[in-house]
Parts: C-alpha cells; sequence; structure tokens
C-alpha cells in the first residue's frame, strides 16, 4: 500500500510498508496530486519555543477584546474597538478618527519594514513562529495528535480501512476543528463590538447579520486553510516565500545542515568506520523530515516551501545524544560561515554578523518611522475645522449694500467633555457673522459649544462692507480656539462679491 507521505516513516512499525505501483494516468496529469504530510511531534528548544509563541499569540487574540478601559462616562470601556457606526478605533488610551487613518498606515509600513528587518536576519521567523497559519496549523496538530496518536498512528489510521473506530477519531478530530474556527470568527466579530453585550447576543440568537455572516466566514476558512490545507496555503496561496530571497544576503541566518560535516550519510557507522570507510555524523534516519510540518528534507538545501520553525534542528539534536556526536549537524547558519566550514574548521556563526548594512539600515528607518509616529501621536491637535462655502447663491448684496457670503462650518472636539469655542475670521477687515439657529445680532466671533468626542455643524453667514474687498474673491481664514486653552485650527476659505 502506498505511504501517504513524502518519506519513509522512519518507525519500526511502519518502515517497510510497500509503496503502491505509479499510476500511468496519475502521470499524465497537469499538476501533482498532493502528498499528505503527518509531521512527527518535536521535543527541543525550538519546539518550546513554538508553544510559548503559540500560548501568547492565541491568548493576545481571543482575550483582548475582554480588556476593559475607562473612556469616561458616553464612552465605550473596550480597550481595543474598531468602531465602524461611530467611525473610532480605539486602543487603550488612543483614539483614532477617520481623518487620522494615517497612524494606522504608519503602523503598517512599520509592520513592513520589521519583517524585513527580521527576515535579513534570521530567516523567515515570523512564518515558522507568529504567522496565524503557523499558530492555527500547529493548533490543529496538537488536537490531530491527542486524538489519532503521533506520526506513525496516524500514518496507519489513514491506511486502515474505514470502521467504527476510525469514523469515531474522524468526527472527533474535525468536529474539534470546526469549533477552534467557530472560536476564532467569534473573538474577530468582538473587536467590532462591545464583546460582552455581542456575547449574549450570540447565545441568544439575537446578533446582527453581519457578525453571524462574518463567523461563518472565519470558522469555514480557519477550518480549511489550517486544517485541511496547511502547507499548501504556505507554499502556494503566500506571496511572501517568492520575495523572501530579496531580503536575504550571504550574512543572514537561516536552517541549515552543514553537509560539510554530515556526508557522506551511513546508517552503520560503526561498521563503516571498521571497514575504513570514510562517513559523516548523518546516520540517515530521516527524523529531520518526519518533523517537518511542510514535508521536506533540509539535507537538499534552500527550499520555497522551509518556513524556518527549527524543528529539524530539535530532532536532529536528538539523534545526535543518542549516538554520541555534538549538535549542530542542523543549525542556524549564514551562508558565508557555511561555504568557510570544513570538518577540521568548522566556522561557528557569531551574533555580530547580525548587525550589518542592510540591518542597520532597515533598524533605523523602522525606529524613524516609530518615533515620528510617537511624535506626531502626543503632539496632535483634538480640535480640527471644516468649512463648506455655500453655491448657490454664492453671495448676497443686502438692502444696506453689505455682501453676505454663507457658510457651513463644522466644528470637532476629539476630547472627553464639552468644550467652549470661538470662531473668529482673519484676512476681511470690517467682517461680521452670525449664526442662522440664534438671533443674536452679527459680531466679529462667536462662541460655539461641542460636545464630547462630538462633531458640531453650524450654519454662519459672514457680512463684510463693500470696501472691505474689491476682488472677485478674497481669501479669509477661519481660526478656532478653545476658550479654556490654546489649542486652536485654522481653515483657509474665500469670501466671493456678487
Amino acid at each position: 500500500m502506498a505511504v501517504p507521505n513524502k518519506i519513509d516513516p522512519p518507525e519500526a512499525a511502519v518502515e517497510h510498508l510497500e509503496v503502491a505501483p505509479v499510476n500511468k494516468r496519475e502521470d499524465r496529469k497537469l499538476y501533482k496530486a498532493r502528498v499528505k504530510i503527518f509531521p512527527k511531534r518535536a521535543r527541543g528548544f525550538f519546539r518550546t519555543l513554538k508553544w510559548r509563541v503559540m500560548a501568547i499569540t492565541l491568548a493576545i487574540y481571543y482575550l483582548t477584546p475582554w480588556i476593559r478601559w475607562d473612556r469616561g462616562p458616553g464612552a465605550p470601556d473596550q480597550a481595543v474597538l474598531i468602531d465602524l457606526p461611530a467611525r473610532r478605533f480605539y486602543f487603550f488610551f488612543i483614539e483614532i478618527w477617520p481623518q487620522e487613518f494615517f497612524y494606522v498606515a504608519g503602523l503598517l509600513i512599520m509592520a513592513g519594514i520589521g519583517l524585513f528587518l527580521v527576515t535579513s536576519t534570521v530567516g523567515r521567523a515570523w512564518c515558522g513562529y507568529t504567522c496565524p497559519q503557523t499558530v492555527w496549523v500547529d493548533l490543529f496538530l496538537v488536537v490531530e495528535r491527542r486524538i489519532e496518536g503521533d506520526r506513525a498512528a496516524r500514518i496507519r489510521l489513514e491506511q486502515a480501512p474505514w470502521s467504527l473506530d476510525k469514523l469515531r477519531k474522524r468526527v472527533s478530530k474535525h468536529a474539534i476543528w470546526l469549533l477552534i474556527g467557530l472560536a476564532t470568527g467569534g473573538a474577530w466579530v468582538f473587536y467590532f463590538a462591545d464583546a460582552p453585550t455581542l456575547a449574549a447576543q450570540l447565545i441568544h440568537f439575537a446578533a446582527p447579520p453581519v457578525a453571524w455572516t462574518t463567523i461563518g466566514i472565519l470558522t469555514a476558512t480557519t477550518y480549511v486553510f489550517g486544517g485541511l490545507m496547511r502547507e499548501q496555503v504556505c507554499t502556494y496561496m503566500c506571496p511572501w516565500p517568492r520575495i523572501q530571497a530579496a531580503m536575504l544576503d550571504e550574512d543572514s541566518l537561516v536552517v541549515t545542515y552543514n553537509d560539510w560535516r554530515g556526508e557522506p550519510r551511513s546508517r552503520h557507522q560503526k561498521a563503516q568506520h571498521e571497514a575504513g570507510h570514510e562517513v559523516g555524523d548523518c546516520v540517515d534516519c530521516n527524523q529531520c523530515v518526519a518533523v517537518c510540518p511542510m514535508g521536506i528534507d533540509i539535507r537538499d538545501g534552500q527550499q520555497l516551501e522551509c518556513i524556518t520553525c527549527a524543528l529539524c534542528i530539535d530532532a536532529c539534536d536528538g539523534v545526535m545524544d543518542k549516538v554520541g556526536q555534538p549538535r549542530g549537524l542542523i543549525s542556524y547558519a549564514t551562508l558565508k560561515d557555511y561555504n568557510a566550514s570544513t570538518r577540521e574548521t568548522p566556522v561557528h556563526t557569531s551574533l555580530r554578523s547580525l548587525v550589518r548594512p542592510r540591518t542597520i539600515i532597515y533598524a533605523t528607518v523602522w525606529s524613524l518611522a516609530g518615533l515620528a509616529m510617537l511624535y506626531a501621536l502626543l503632539t496632535r491637535d483634538r480640535l480640527d475645522i471644516n468649512v463648506l462655502h455655500d453655491r448657490n447663491p454664492v453671495a448676497v448684496r443686502l438692502s444696506d449694500g453689505t455682501i453676505r457670503n454663507g457658510y457651513t462650518v463644522k466644528l470637532l472636539n476629539m476630547k472627553e467633555g464639552e468644550r467652549r469655542f470661538r470662531l473668529s475670521l482673519e484676512g476681511l477687515p470690517g467682517a461680521l457673522m452670525t449664526r442662522s439657529d440664534t438671533d443674536a445680532p452679527p459680531a466679529p466671533s462667536l462662541e460655539i459649544a461641542v460636545p464630547s468626542d462630538d462633531l458640531r455643524m453650524v450654519k454662519v453667514y459672514v457680512t463684510a462692507p463693500p470696501a472691505a474687498t474689491d476682488e472677485a474673491e478674497t481669501p479669509l481664514r477661519f481660526v478656532v480656539r478653545d476658550t479654556a486653552d490654546t489649542e486652536s485650527a485654522a481653515y483657509k476659505s474665500h469670501f466671493a462679491r456678487p
């Protein structure tokens, strides 16, 4: 029978399974059928690191919507909230309005530069440890191993005919996968609404349709990508493997099989030595392949599929410990050190190789972008003004000879608590203002109250004597100042003659 993996499994129970003959009809297909991968559980430093990263990232994702943050009366108390109806983004003490979306763009730029920095330094560490696809595949594999057993048991179950036990295990596994997908989609929608309120609505089936639709889509994609497609997402759907080569150079740390030490391979090193044959340290146990979630052989060199999870290092180090050889047959190494190493004179990579012009440039650009974002955030105005000139009529001559223009003034208060603003004009001598919603006489300035964290729109008429301007359009500025502090904002407009 055919073994559903890219290699023969190393376990004795499945080591000598026969391989079915190749179907000639399969050879004529344009695309090769997927060979299912059954990664074995690894143990070691990098596997432990992946467990910890997985626990931290999943905890952040699932628990963040439930963190509370007091912003005062009338404001949402969810620490992280994307409030689409109100067009706000809340992140603890930071509140982002639509016109401040450049902060989000800045964060995306920083994330991109940070990804370049990490890749040029330690390869695809993002893919191997913190990418959502990797994290959820690891979680799904935990469930699979718990129900079906480790690699050898899963291969035997795959090849076994359908039975009640096999059906029970498969149904249990896929049911838990769907529950994980449901929890993933459910956690995502909590970022867009008050989590306790939406949770109660979901329990009582009173949530809005968009919430159910989003949960359904994310449940399906999590189940399909993390449970069914797995490595195919990284290999065929993700563009990063094809871009990463531009980020690497001969000083980048990548997972490397040191063939200068491992070749030639031999399963029977002691007998080969006694016979006078030179052999390397690799015992050809294939454990590095058995633990690989991508199903590749790191001994074939750098490959597009490798996500730099370093589980092959843990597997190989364990074997080296058993056969009494030093660790590091598979290790993080740079291309420069790999090319310079021999069995007699191995070159060990120093962390100083990480500090080089490329990484310094990335780190500097990333730091400057972060500092610029921080400065803009700390010094940003919490007051804004927008003015729209009337189009019909553009200008009116009144019975006393004065000229009047109409404007719609929008004042934005981006602080908690009501604020009073003084609106005045610059650039038009003798101009007076009146509001359409009051009977107050014309005045050089107006006081306008704006509610807490809100926008106030006011219709304003500006009148000026004919002598104030002799041009068809005279530039002027609307200036708004907070009566309680020095914060101010201005907007350029114009005053037209009939």
